[in-house]
């Protein structure tokens, strides 16, 4: 009977236990079910939103086409309709001619002279289709929408998934960038040593360096000559028509070139960069430069406060202080910059798979008698004075049509950083 009477209180026991896990368990399952009640809401409303933002600039877009259409066609289809009316009245006038008898002097004087007048008539002026280009780049605009829209589907999607991100993408929320201002602010990206924004999971290349930052960079549309559109923050491309950018004390003027919004002025950094099309240089700048220096000054590379990479359609070609060095490597469409501030030293790397191949590194070195290199000479005496300055990241875009893309990292690169 006792061990009865254990073995039943054992068991109310239990079931007092397993009452209150359960009143616990239902309390998880209704706040569980509240929460993604909640959040289905939320993401509905924001997805109302979002369709009716694209709803809106879709209607913009397409009142944008039609009144420039209609504008465009008053004056083409006026010009039409006098040439058209032009035409018809000089035919009959020249068939009139034709049909007077040869006898009737008098009626064919009367029909010529008609002639005569109809064919000396002022022509109209040709039309000045001055805005012609306005609508045809609204394809180029949506383009670009439905671009930024993809890659942050897909960014977003990959972060949900729990993937790793290399690196903020352009396409980023109101509330992602504020947070990045505020660790901008903050000096996490203005290259403090220690390593990377946990925000970002390092990338193979610098993951093992203590001291390296997998940089971020974002271009400044400020600092952007009118000459090139940029896609985000992320892209740039040449264009032959001016964009209106507001005016910008840090603006280039005489330049098509584009600064990252960036500051280095410690610690390790390394980027890539995509060359898509045509005639780019990929470099760094002085904070202090002056953006308004005329053109064989002001370029990448053709002065003391600045250096690049220039891809040129058939070599490479580092810039220093106006001096040059060729370098014979093959194309690489990904270009990795790895620069090493305390060290006073820039690399560039061709990326491609799994290798990284270095292009040219910039660094003062030891005077190598019977040796003489006008380039390294230069870099000796010079290149290190440019470390004396705060440094952005810098972009020349030297053909029409040249366009590159800022990172993302490559996932599957070899580290030969670690090796140094």
């Amino acid at each position: 009977q006792a061990q009865q009477a254990k073995f039943l209180s054992d068991v109310e026991n239990e079931l007092e236990e397993l009452a209150v896990t359960i009143t616990q368990a239902k309390k998880m399952v209704e706040l569980i079910k509240g929460a993604a009640t909640k959040e289905k809401e939320r993401v509905e409303k924001l997805f109302a939103e979002a369709s009716e933002v694209l709803a809106t600039f879709r209607k913009e877009v397409a009142r944008f086409i039609e009144d420039e259409e209609r504008s465009m066609l008053g004056e083409a289809e006026a010009d039409l309709r006098w040439k058209e009316e032009r035409r018809a009245k000089l035919a009959q006038g020249k068939q009139n001619l034709e049909n007077v008898p040869s006898t009737d002097t008098v009626y064919f004087l009367q029909e010529f002279q008609a002639l005569k007048v109809a064919m000396e008539e002022n022509l109209s002026p040709a039309p000045s289709f001055q805005n012609e280009l306005n609508f045809t780049r609204c394809t180029q605009a949506v383009g670009a929408v439905k671009d930024v829209l993809s890659a942050a589907c897909k960014n977003q999607w990959d972060h949900l998934q729990g993937k790793e991100i290399d690196g903020l993408s352009y396409q980023e929320t109101d509330k992602g960038l504020k947070d990045r201002a505020n660790r901008q602010r903050r000096g996490v990206r203005a290259g403090r040593a220690g390593g990377i924004s946990s925000c970002f999971p390092p990338h193979p290349l610098v993951s093992s360096l203590p001291h390296t930052v997998a940089f971020i960079i974002d271009l400044d549309s400020d600092t952007a000559d009118k000459f090139i559109q940029l896609f985000g923050t992320k892209g740039a491309k040449r264009v032959l028509c001016p964009i209106p950018y507001p005016k910008s004390p840090t603006r280039f003027i005489n330049c098509e070139q584009v600064l990252g919004e960036n500051l280095m002025n410690r610690g390790n950094y390394y980027w890539e960069v995509e060359l898509i099309d045509g005639w780019v240089s990929i470099g760094i700048i002085a904070e202090d430069f002056d953006p308004r220096e005329a053109y064989n000054r002001g370029r990448l590379g053709r002065n003391d406060k600045s250096c690049c990479l220039q891809w040129n359609g058939e070599n490479y070609v580092a810039w220093f202080g106006g001096f040059e060095s060729v370098i014979q490597q093959p194309f690489f469409h990904t270009i990795g910059v790895f620069l090493e501030y305390s060290e006073k030293a820039l690399t560039f790397y061709g990326v491609k798979d799994s290798k990284m191949t270095c292009l040219q590194q910039l660094k003062a070195s030891h005077f190598i008698k019977g040796q003489f290199d006008p380039f390294q000479n230069k870099i000796n005496h010079q290149f290190a004075s440019l470390f004396s300055c705060k440094l952005k990241p810098a972009f020349f875009l030297e053909s029409v049509d040249a366009h590159l893309q800022i990172g993302p990292l490559k996932k599957d690169c070899v580290s030969v950083l670690k090796r140094r």
